[in-house]
Order: structure tokens, then C-alpha cells, then sequence
């Protein structure tokens, strides 16, 4: 991005930041270091938080709520970004007083002990306002901030969308479900203007450096409003689904959305965020939208956010699920003139066509079948919709696919080849649990004679394709393991996913893309 060229910039900071480890918290502290700062993460785990950064990440584990843990955490900063809070309660421990309020304050009293002259709070588009509990929540904390002594900044960002949100990413995976219809609050048409997650990011960095925001309170939004009815629309054309809404009144929204939290899925609608939905989530008519219009930023467009956050939903790793994890073996020694890095390649450039018939691979519009690192897949499977993969770890012999958020189970398989006396051995390994209870007895009931199936079928179509014999043809076995075992092989699929991360965002911080923002309007 460039930045506007009318205002002086802060030069190297060291920058406290809380809630770094959310969609936005993950994207402004990549870009507050590809700006040359460094940061001082705040989080209970932050030091294995702070891996996923190549350097410049000093990681201090504790939380905002105590107090006497806190103190020294600003020592030496010029800046604090305070991110963290809820949007849900889960009382006793996790409350909006606790978190959003008492949680500000302690940030407030350390960040004065420690002399830091700057504090950037990120509250919420509508805190000003709203009546939710939330948002008086959010507005008791701005309170606080107003009476800190050196330089504040207020940013209330709207609905910010990005990897893995409560909200739309939600909508998205419903849309993908198998059922043909998913549920709407109301008539649908109540109004919000969402923010793409790395434009909030970048806004939130642009604050922090500018020297110019003191004592301004800064709503940030997109350019455009849309509603229920609309994402759905835009998500049938992304998606290529054809799926319809059905109206439900608040109050049976509400008692749904909880009976359903209890068996494991999640709505993505608190009864705190339907009264949010309600009161509507825009800036009023006549306001300033200071993404635009103070920051210089040109925001991503809906339509694109949209698709982008299509193949960025986050991984499921197989200790996210439930009941226990199993490990299944699908494989052929094939003798023919194959070597294993040969029989591989034919496998990853003909992925799609040794699926089985009923498994489609790039089932959506937008979406591709190449087995490339770092590529989502979107497969379309019976009885289930579209669901998704991430290739991690391709090497010349081997790769694995873990699934994503919407996916009935958690967990990854694995593709490799290996010389084993004169033939070679094509293998799929799958290590899995199901996502949530519903999941569960689908796979009790049919999903595990069906995979067992796709994943034959893959090594009999390997067989073939080689030219060559099995002749033992397709082998299995199948076993559960136990908590030892199954903590190894989260703990390896948490590895794969950290080294992606790391792999990303050490790309953003150095490579030199300043095309997302725009000059001021002199």
C-alpha cells in the first residue's frame, strides 16, 4: 500500500499489540512488521502465537484480566494496540465487564505506568449507539480510553470479514452444506457494511503511525452495504449452489441457535448479535467513513472479498474434533516401470480424474484441481455439498490435504509413494475424527463405508494408471489410536500448518506490494 503523503508518519516503534491472534489481529501485526516495526504480542500462548512471524514478534504470555501478570508487558513501547475482547459471553470467566471493560482498563493502567504516550483502542462500528450488551460494553470502554492521558485514538471498525469469521465465513459454509435452504433472521434485508479483514489490518497501522488521530474517533467500514439476501446471492453465483433462504422469526432463531450450539454446530448469531442485527451496522448517512476519507484507503470491493474468503477458510485439525481419531490405510504394490517419484507425478497431474465418479474436484466456479502448496480444493461430495481441502507439505513423494472449517471431519490424508523391494507402493493414509456430534453418526451410519470406497477407488485407478499389477490389488487396514498417538499426529498437522503460516506471511512482510492504498485527495 501507499500511504497518504499529506501527514508525517512515526518513525520505527515498538508497538504492544492484544488480540493479534484474531483475523484482524493476524493481519495488522504482519503488517505493522512489513512496516519495520516490532511487536510486543500480549496473549495467553504468545509465544507458540508468535511462530507463525519470521522475527520481529518479542512474546509476552499473559492475560489483559490480570492485572499484576500484566504489569511490565508496555515497559519500553511507544505504542499500544488494544484488539482483544468478545463478541460472546461464557460466563463466570469469559464476560463483556471482565474482558471488553476491566480488560481495557488494566491495558490502560499499564500503558500509563509505562509512560507509552500512544493507545490505539479497537472498538466496534455502532458501540456509540448500539444497546446491545456488547456494545455497552464496547461504549464503557471507549469511556476509559477518553480519560488516558497521552495520545488516543478510538477505531470502530465495521463487521470485519476475513479467514474463518463468525458471520459471513458461517453464512459461506452453510451455503456449501448439504441442506438445500439455510435460515434467516427475519425478513433478511437488515443492512451491514462489511470490511475485508487485510484492510482493516492495514487501516489499523495506518492509525497507529499517524501522528495526526489524537483524540479522534474513527469509524472504519467497506464502500458497500449489503444484507442477508445479498451475501446469499453472491455466494450462490461464487459457489455455483442454488440455495434458498428460510425466514426465522427472531425469538425461534435465537432458541434454535443455542439448541444447535449444544450438539456442536455453530449459527454464527448470538442472541447479543441478534439485537446488533436489528439496530443495523452502518455508517449513518452524512457520517464519515474514515477508511476512505481519513486514511486514503481504497477498499476491497465486496464481490471480491468475497471470493477471496472462499479459499481462505482455516484449517480443521484433528484435535478440534470429536470421538476418536482413527488412522486408515489405503494402498497397492504396483510393479510396473514406475519409480516413485514418476507414479507420483502421474498422480498429482490426474488428481481429478482418479477420484471416484461421485467426488468432485473443483466443484465450484472459481475454483481450480491442481494439487499446488498452499492450494484449497474444493471438492463436491454425496450427501454433504462442497467441502474443502488445503495441500501442505508436497514433496516429490508425498503430500497431505487437511481439511478446512466446514468439512464433516477433522483431520488430513495423506498421498505418498515409496520403493518397496521391486514394486512401489501407492498409499493413502487418513487421519481423522469427525468435526462435531452430527458428523459423527453421519459417519457411524454411511460416511465411513463411503470414504472407505473413494479412497479404494484411488489406489485401483493409481493401479491402472501405472500400466503395471497389483498383485494383491488394494489393500486396508484400519485402527483407532490412542491419546498419545493422536496427540502426535495433531501435534504434526499443527507443525504443516505453521510452517504454511509462517511461509505466508513471511512473504508479506518482505516483499514490496504498495498497491492497496491510495495518495490523500489533495
Amino acid at each position: 500500500m501507499v500511504a497518504g503523503t499529506q501527514t508525517a508518519f512515526t518513525a520505527h516503534m515498538r508497538i504492544l499489540v492484544t488480540g493479534g491472534t484474531g483475523v484482524v489481529g493476524t493481519g495488522t501485526v504482519t503488517e505493522l512488521l512489513r512496516r519495520g516495526h516490532t511487536v510486543m504480542l500480549v496473549s495467553r500462548h504468545a509465544a507458540d502465537d508468535a511462530r507463525q512471524w519470521p522475527s520481529g514478534v518479542i512474546a509476552r504470555a499473559c492475560d489483559m484480566t490480570d492485572a499484576a501478570r500484566l504489569r511490565g508487558a508496555a515497559e519500553g513501547c511507544d505504542a499500544v494496540l488494544h484488539m482483544a475482547g468478545i463478541v460472546e459471553e461464557a460466563p463466570p470467566e469469559t464476560t463483556f465487564d471482565r474482558i471488553n471493560v476491566q480488560g481495557t482498563k488494566h491495558m490502560l493502567a499499564e500503558a500509563h505506568r509505562a509512560g507509552v504516550t500512544r493507545f490505539v483502542y479497537v472498538s466496534s462500528l455502532g458501540a456509540d449507539s448500539g444497546e446491545s450488551d456488547y456494545h455497552r460494553s464496547k461504549r464503557q470502554a471507549e469511556d476509559a480510553v477518553r480519560r488516558f492521558e497521552g495520545a488516543w485514538t478510538i477505531c470502530r471498525p465495521g463487521n470485519v470479514y476475513g479467514p474463518g469469521d463468525e458471520q459471513i465465513s458461517m453464512l459461506l459454509r452453510m451455503v456449501r452444506g448439504a441442506s438445500p435452504i439455510v435460515p434467516k433472521i427475519g425478513d433478511g434485508e437488515q443492512l451491514f457494511q462489511p470490511l475485508w479483514w487485510e484492510d482493516a489490518a492495514f487501516a489499523l497501522a495506518e492509525v497507529v503511525e499517524r501522528d495526526d488521530l489524537a483524540s479522534k474517533e474513527l469509524d472504519l467500514a467497506g464502500a458497500e452495504t449489503t444484507s442477508q439476501n445479498d451475501l446469499l446471492e453472491r455466494f450462490n453465483a461464487i459457489t455455483g449452489r442454488d440455495i434458498r433462504a428460510i425466514a426465522l422469526p427472531e425469538a425461534v432463531a435465537s432458541i434454535g441457535a443455542k439448541a444447535i450450539s449444544l450438539i456442536g454446530w455453530d449459527v454464527g448469531f448470538s442472541e447479543d448479535q441478534f439485537q446488533m442485527l436489528r439496530e443495523g451496522n452502518v455508517i449513518a448517512p452524512g457520517a464519515t467513513n474514515a477508511l476512505t476519507e481519513t486514511l486514503g484507503i481504497e477498499p476491497t470491493s465486496l464481490d471480491a472479498g468475497l471470493r477471496a474468503l472462499c479459499d481462505q477458510q482455516p484449517e480443521q485439525l484433528s484435535n478440534e474434533g470429536v470421538g476418536a481419531l482413527k488412522r486408515k490405510r489405503y494402498w497397492a504394490d504396483i510393479v510396473s516401470g514406475a519409480t516413485p517419484e514418476s507414479l507420483f507425478t502421474q498422480f498429482l497431474e490426474h488428481f481429478n480424474d482418479v477420484t471416484p465418479v461421485f467426488v468432485d474436484v473443483g466443484a465450484e466456479p472459481t475454483s481450480r484441481d491442481e494439487i499446488r502448496e498452499g492450494e484449497t480444493l474444493t471438492l463436491s461430495l454425496p450427501m454433504r455439498g462442497h467441502v474443502q481441502v488445503r495441500v501442505t507439505g508436497l514433496e516429490d513423494r508425498r503430500v497431505t490435504l487437511i481439511t478446512l472449517a466446514g468439512h464433516p471431519l477433522a483431520g488430513a490424508v495423506r498421498f505418498l509413494c515409496e520403493q518397496r523391494g521391486e514394486a512401489v507402493r501407492f498409499q493413502v493414509e487418513v487421519y481423522d475424527r469427525a468435526a462435531n456430534i452430527i458428523d459423527l453418526i453421519a459417519m457411524r451410519t454411511l460416511g465411513d463405508r463411503l470414504q472407505s470406497h473413494t479412497w479404494s477407488k484411488v489406489v485401483e485407478n493409481m493401479i491402472e494408471r501405472s500400466g503395471g499389477a497389483a498383485s494383491a490389488g488394494v489393500e486396508h487396514d484400519s485402527e483407532t489410536l490412542d491419546e498419545e498417538e493422536a496427540a502426535l499426529i495433531g501435534k504434526w498437522l499443527e507443525e504443516l500448518v505453521l510452517e504454511r503460516k509462517l511461509a505466508e506471511n513471511t512473504e508479506t512482510i518482505e516483499g514490496n506490494d504498495v498497491s492497496r492504498a491510495r495518495p490523500l485527495p489533495t
